[in-house]
Formats: structure tokens, sequence, C-alpha cells
């Protein structure tokens, strides 16, 4: 398995609610089939799909989803760009889990649920850059 990740797919109770969630953020889908929404990353793509639907792909039953311990990253170039974001998530129906503030390890976070609950970090990293497309690079301490 190469290492890479391709493609975020994110199970969602209200397809159109979470759109219009990620459309506040400033997303832009990219045309599909219907029934599922995509986001365009930088090398990679994000999916917005019915819970029930992914439970069926999966072969389980929807109950045995659950919620991963698990959270998404947005790094952004400042620190000064963190407090903003998670504002602007707050607006759009996110839930602030913690605010922007400095952290342990020199970086500066917040983290928001989206409306399905989703947990997003937002974050500013010393340690790593962003390429002008916006790509994250680890450089190490």
């Amino acid at each position: 398995m190469e290492q890479r990740v391709s493609l975020i797919t994110l199970g969602v109770r209200d397809t159109a609610r979470a759109t219009v969630f990620y459309e506040a953020l400033g997303w832009r889908r990219v045309e599909t089939p219907d029934g599922i929404i995509v986001f365009d990353l930088i090398g990679q793509a994000l999916a917005l799909y019915p819970r029930a639907a992914l439970a069926r792909d999966m072969g389980v039953d929807e109950s045995e989803l659950g919620s991963g311990a698990m959270t998404l990253a947005h790094n952004l170039s400042t620190r000064e760009a963190v407090a903003p974001m998670l504002a602007r998530a707050e607006a759009a129906g996110a839930t602030i889990l913690r605010p922007a503030q400095d952290v342990f390890w020199g970086g500066h976070m917040g983290y928001f649920a989206d409306p399905d609950g989703h947990v997003w970090e937002v974050a500013w990293n010393p340690y790593a850059s962003l390429s002008p497309e916006g790509a994250f690079r680890w450089e190490g301490y």
C-alpha cells in the first residue's frame, strides 16, 4: 500500500445540511453523480455520503459505525488565522470544542465538530509549512 490517502468519506445524517456547512466554510463542490457530494482538496478529496448508505456499502448495520477517536486537520500558515477560521466554522453551524490557544509543543490550535460530530483540528504548526498551493509538509522538530 502506498503511503497516501486519496479520499476521505464522512458518513452524514443529512447530506444537504452537511453540504451547506462545508460550502459556508468556502469549499467548492465538484460534479458528481446524485447521492454523493465531493470537494476536491489538494491531492485528495473529501466526500459526504449518507451514513445509512455508507453502512450498507461496508456490509454492517448503521449502529456499528459508531464514532471514531480521530480528527481531520486543517493547517493554516499563521497562528493569527486560527481563531478566525474557528469563528467561521461556528458561524456555519459547528460546535467549538476547544478555542484557539497555544499548545505545549509550540503550535496554536483549536477544535470544532461539524453538524454530524466529525471533529476538525484547526492549527498553525511551526514545524510544518504549507506550499504555495496549501499542501502540508512536515519539517520536523
